[in-house]
């Protein structure tokens, strides 16, 4: 369990202050100045050795990730953008921190910025965040009044800016090349890789693009040294993390927890528990919707982090945990997700823009068993064919699910199939 003294968001749901000056009462802002004066590199190195890795889903190095912005850029401008989109279902901590501790975020971004050498930082924010974005700027614009962020940042020497960007509800726009495509105005597609935003990013210029929790962490890190942040959780899964837990628990949240702790644990301990009793627990998809479910049997002992949910086929992705008790119609529930990736699908991969669709179609029909036990296992042939065959990982996020379903749900597929068949409406096998 994570000690009170070792939280890093003090405000995450808004019971004090949230403006600059109860921002200050907090410990943001504090030292500012001297953790730039340290310079480029000390930055990079102290976050690169404190084990931050992105808080978006990947789970990427951040201080590696900064790394490898070029320290020669032929003039060109350099720019850090935030990815604020949040738009995997289930997953809601990014607009907790933009409501109610945007200075964390703002602050983080000068730091990052300073780091990776930039000119300026631009918040990708979810259209729909409208009050979210309002309160971050609110915050942006006590920071340029206070003189924190602007000309001389802090009296560090650096001039700063920040803008923030409503986007237009697309779920693509939260992969980073998407992202900078509609950042400048086009259509948000992926970019074929590389070049590497680190080399051509946005507008052609170097840029850095990180998750808001992976920027608002950084002073903290900064402030208590890497040695701190790297003393929680477990090796190469370090630190604290932001956790959603919603669904059929008898206190949803979103709460801040060491990462490793207890699958069980973390629900038990702050979410008052599965209703009805752990013995109740069907199956819980432990990292946002493009994750494959586990069931209650591999919930049990399961640690939460990038490398222990990995081990049981799974993955921590944004860490938003979605519970289901045994009301759950688990084939209908994944049904839904996979109609949610069909059409946000973008189109510009085959094997996505086709497949997306085709799985969707499929899995409806699954729902009332109007299919044979022959198109389950063609069904998961084509998850196979779409994983790892497109740019982005969309692809990806559309199939895992459905994998989830088959490998630890397939006796129930084939009894709505039987059934349906016994009644003399299923399609013959």
């Amino acid at each position: 369990m994570l000690k009170d003294s070792d939280r890093i968001f003090q405000n995450l749901y808004g019971l004090k202050d949230t403006s600059l000056a109860g921002a200050k009462a907090i410990g943001d802002w504090k030292d500012t100045k001297k953790l730039i004066a340290k310079g480029r590199e000390w930055l990079v190195d102290e976050v690169k050795a404190s084990g931050l890795r992105g808080r978006g889903g990947a789970g990427f190095g951040t201080g590696m990730k900064w790394s490898f912005m070029p320290k020669e850029t032929g003039g060109r401008p350099v720019f850090l953008t935030i990815n604020a989109d949040e738009g995997e279902p289930g997953t809601c901590k990014d607009r907790e921190i933009m409501r109610n501790e945007p200075h964390k975020l703002v602050e983080g971004a000068l730091l990052a910025a300073a780091a990776v050498g930039a000119c300026a930082a631009y918040v990708y924010v979810r259209g729909e965040f409208l009050r979210e974005a309002e309160a971050l700027q609110r915050a942006i614009d006590e920071a340029y009044d206070a003189g924190l962020i602007g000309k001389n940042s802090c009296g560090a020497g650096i001039d700063f800016d920040m803008y923030v960007h409503l986007g237009a509800g697309a779920y693509i726009c939260g992969e980073e090349s998407a992202l900078i495509e509609s950042l400048e105005g086009k259509k948000g597609q992926p970019r074929l890789k590389p070049p590497f935003p680190a080399n051509v990013g946005l507008y052609g210029c170097p840029t850095t693009v990180n998750n808001v929790e992976s920027i608002a962490v950084v002073p903290a890190i900064l402030r208590r040294g890497a040695k701190w942040f790297a003393s929680i959780g477990r090796e190469n899964n370090t630190g604290t993390k932001l956790f959603c837990i919603s669904g059929h628990v008898n206190n949803p949240c979103t709460v801040e927890e060491a990462m490793g702790v207890g699958m069980r644990e973390l629900i038990e301990t702050h979410a008052g528990g599965v209703r009805g009793g752990w013995d109740n627990l069907l199956a819980v998809i432990p990292g946002g919707s493009s994750v494959p479910m586990m069931p209650k049997a591999l919930c049990e002992n399961a640690i939460m982090d990038f490398d222990g949910l990995r081990e049981h086929g799974s993955g921590l992705g944004t860490a938003a945990v979605m519970v289901m008790d045994k009301s759950t119609d688990v084939v209908k529930a994944i049904a839904r997700l996979s109609r949610f990736y069909a059409h946000e699908s973008c189109g510009q991969c085959t094997p996505c823009r086709e497949g997306t669709g085709w799985m969707s179609r499929m899995m409806q029909r699954m729902v009332t068993g109007d299919m044979t036990i022959d198109e389950i296992d063609m069904l998961q042939e084509v998850t196979k064919q779409i994983e790892g065959q497109t740019i982005c990982a969309l692809g990806d996020a559309a199939a895992w699910p459905i994998q989830g379903l088959i490998r630890h749900f397939r006796p129930e597929i084939e009894r709505r199939i039987n059934d349906r068949q016994s009644s003399g409406t299923g399609r013959a096998a």
